[in-house]
């Protein structure tokens, strides 16, 4: 074994920043402000379908365990995804104004 050669492989050098936009940097972003907003809705509404479904017992016919309490929960998170993807009740675009906003007051 030779102690002059090195035992890993060098690192790669550091690249140059790219030119896309940072919104760490206080640039608004528009996309990411939106995707957020929406994921903010979708959490918002599957929890009041949660919350809507509580009251119902479960199906005797379909074996009425606790695993259909779990799965339950599970479809009412994907209502709540499918809603707020397609068009919500208004919480995304409330939310994504306001995300817009609070970025372009951090950038001044």
């Amino acid at each position: 074994m030779d102690a002059t050669k090195p035992i890993l492989p060098p690192l790669p050098a550091p690249q140059a920043p790219s030119a896309a936009p940072n919104p760490a940097a206080g640039a608004p972003d528009p996309s990411g402000a939106h995707k957020v907003a929406q994921d903010f809705e979708a959490f918002f509404l599957a929890q009041a379908m949660d919350a809507m479904f509580a009251g119902i017992e479960t199906d005797k016919l379909f074996g009425a365990g606790s695993g259909e309490n779990v799965y339950r929960s599970l479809l009412s998170q994907e209502y709540a995804k499918v809603a707020a993807k397609s068009g919500g009740v208004g919480i995304a675009d409330a939310v994504q104004r306001e995300i817009l906003r609070l970025q372009e007051a951090q950038k001044k």
